[in-house]
């Protein structure tokens, strides 16, 4: 084993999470090739660690073990390290953390593996702690260990790589056979959500507890679908659970990643963009349903929160919030009843029994505000107090030290957001959130794209090339979803342009997607991405996608690709559905998709219209029948666009291309909206 003159890099990264080590005594190397060839040269193996700025045991891990100078010294002398955002670099996470499963191991982050000279896995795990606990062995005895394994031990070595990799190649890179999927493909997917949903505190099992959000759109289609009332229950109760729990920021608006209980009270405290964003969406829905303001108000207030804590300059939104702050989870969220008495003075009585604060608290001693046993009711006189005193408390809390902000721009998520912005205003004729999400989509295109190709990641002026699909596919979306806000051509355009884009270096022979591009050089292998991890997989957004901008277009060729991309999506997840629900409601999509153009909607039509959400229509308003036509192929019976008249309020509803006749009535167009 060779020495390494080798010393930290990561002061030039644009990263912030790598920014967060660039002190270390740890000697931290970039993922690329000349980490690789350095190992290659000293004959040491690779020490690989994946984490994000928001992830509280990757700072656990960091003050423990990189922070501490004997630790380091071993990681020094017997590995050669990389450091690796996740985020910046998901293509990277995917390899290893599947690596990880196929050891048996459940995974998360911090992410510990570690690598041959080639860059292949061959042990690891998750964080380790500087003393034996948690049933987890110590950090230096595990390096120790590992490191003569590599020295003495080359054919057990050997061994493991060869059946790490196949594991890979066949989960990750194979493209599988294509399968027609089956025509109850969403009534299916539901059955099996509501035989492992939490039927007290809603959600799906027990803790911990995501909030799953294609799952939940699952859900919604299904009723949307065929008025199966027990998914829309589920549903609505899941959302309900969430918004009134502490999950939910009642100060500040936003939802937390998830919480450690089963019943939506402990959140681990980080905020992400996508994670909001899906919220967004499943509100806008269970609001048209309802008609519950509560839906509403959460919307505003979490769009408040973006605006405030996450809107960049140029428009675009960064990624997260930390967990921490101060050195302690939860910290800046979490409240001791004194304090709540003292800033409140009168009203804290009635704040406190309806947010659950008490001497005692509700986690640790402290206080999570939540509303899970007094949910907003409609005594409007005690609602207007507990209102003054959020914002109190609120303006209290922002005079403590800040959660960190990882503000690198993420084209996916960022596409997510967009999208959940776009809908929500077109629904509550907020054109304020329309024009934060057409702000973004701006900066996205002017600040992220070169040669017409999109970047994944953004900070500072400093651009991570090529992109993901993902980016590809949610931005697509993102287009697609402004589109109807104003019936922009420019956003048609685009989304044309990054379907060719992603045909030119992403495409595979089944008519599916690679999660890498053609030339992106530094992976291990070039996998698939079809099943969820928070959000919808790659593949499920472009197919998505790509059904809608064929039905947007009646484009014949693009719904025949999109048929054909269903059968390969499908052949790939259909043994495990369940981890799949994103690419189950794409397919949803390809199966019934449906367009309604509305011609001058009178009010009682747009009632109708936002009464009635569903995620696989698209919705269309048009001045007159001439605009109509043009985006329908087949001919508007009873009408003549040329007639030079106001054309009455009508509305046009397609299944795929074939069109009903014109509807001019809104009890009509009710019946018509309804399932089947």
């Amino acid at each position: 084993m060779s020495d390494s003159q080798l010393s930290n890099v990561l002061g030039d990264s644009a990263s912030p999470y790598l920014q967060q080590h660039r002190d270390n005594p740890v000697h931290w190397q970039v993922w690329g090739e000349s980490a690789l060839k350095e190992a290659a040269r000293t004959g040491k193996p690779i020490l690989l660690s994946v984490g994000y700025a928001a992830c509280h045991w990757c700072h656990v891990m960091a003050h423990e073990s990189f922070e501490d100078p004997a630790t380091a010294a071993v990681m020094n002398e017997l590995f050669v390290n990389i450091k690796v955002d996740r985020e910046e670099r998901s293509d990277i996470d995917q390899i290893y953390m599947a690596a990880l499963h196929a050891m048996g191991e459940q995974g998360g982050w911090p992410l510990t593996m570690f690598l041959n000279s080639a860059g292949e896995p061959f042990w690891g795990g998750t964080y380790f702690p500087p003393t034996a606990r948690f049933g987890r062995p110590n950090f230096i005895s595990v390096l120790k260990s590992i490191a003569n394994i590599y020295a003495a031990e080359p054919d057990k070595v050997t061994k493991n790589v060869a059946a790490v990799r196949a594991h890979l190649e066949r989960t990750l890179a194979d493209a599988g056979t294509p399968s027609a999927p089956p025509a109850n493909i969403v009534a299916d997917q539901a059955t099996g959500i509501l035989s492992i949903i939490d039927r007290k505190n809603g959600g799906i099992g027990q803790a911990p507890k995501f909030p799953n959000a294609s799952m939940l759109e699952t859900l919604w289609r299904h009723w949307r679908l065929t008025g199966a009332t027990d998914s829309r229950d589920a549903a609505l109760h899941w959302l309900r659970a969430m918004i009134n729990g502490g999950i939910y920021d009642h100060l500040g608006g936003g939802m937390a990643r998830y919480t450690v209980d089963a019943g939506w009270l402990v959140p681990h405290f980080e905020k992400m963009l996508y994670d909001n964003a899906q919220l967004i969406r499943s509100l806008t829905w269970a609001h048209g349903e309802t008609g519950d303001d509560l839906f509403r108000t959460r919307i505003d207030e979490t769009v408040t929160w973006l605006v405030r804590e996450m809107l960049l300059d140029g428009g675009g939104f960064a990624s997260s919030l930390d967990a921490d702050s101060e050195g302690e989870e939860g910290r800046f969220y979490i409240w001791q009843k004194d304090e709540v008495d003292r800033l409140l003075g009168d009203a804290a009585s009635v704040f406190c029994s309806h947010y659950d604060v008490s001497d005692n608290g509700n986690w640790e001693g402290k206080n999570i505000l939540n509303r899970l046993d007094h949910p907003p009711g409609d005594d409007s006189s005690i609602e207007e107090k507990l209102e003054t005193a959020r914002h109190d408390l609120l303006r209290a809390r922002d005079g403590r030290i800040r959660p960190e902000r990882d503000d690198k721009v993420l084209a996916d998520w960022n596409g997510l957001m967009i999208r959940a912005l776009a809908e929500a205003g077109r629904h509550f004729n907020r054109p304020d959130w329309t024009t934060l999400a057409s702000n973004a989509f701006d900066f996205i295109t002017r600040s992220m794209s070169r040669d017409g190709r999109l970047a994944h990641a953004w900070r500072n002026d400093i651009a991570t090339y090529p992109a993901l699909a993902s980016d590809y596919g949610a931005m697509i979306g993102a287009a697609l979803s402004l589109h109807p806000s104003g019936m922009d051509r420019r956003y048609l355009d685009q989304a044309r342009q990054w379907l060719t884009v992603l045909d030119t270096h992403y495409r595979d022979d089944t008519g599916s997607y690679y999660y890498t591009a053609d030339d992106s050089r530094d992976v291990l292998l070039r996998t698939r991405h079809e099943h969820d991890d928070a959000a919808p997989s790659a593949n499920a957004s472009i197919l998505e996608s790509l059904t809608h901008l064929a039905l947007l277009s009646d484009d014949v060729e693009l719904t025949a690709r999109a048929n054909t991309m269903a059968a390969a999506l499908w052949g790939r997840v259909k043994g495990m559905p369940m981890a799949a629900s994103g690419a189950v409601n794409a397919i949803g999509t390809v199966q019934a998709p449906r367009k309604l153009v509305l011609v001058n909607p009178a009010k009682d039509m747009l009632d109708v219209v936002r009464s009635l959400p569903d995620p696989s229509r698209i919705d269309l308003i048009v001045t007159d029948l001439a605009a109509a036509q043009s985006v329908i192929s087949s001919p508007i019976s009873d009408a003549n666009p040329e007639s030079g008249k106001q054309a009455p309020a009508t509305a046009l509803l397609c299944h795929g291309p074939v069109c009903l006749p014109p509807i001019n009535d809104a009890d009509q167009l009710r019946a018509a909206l309804q399932p089947d």
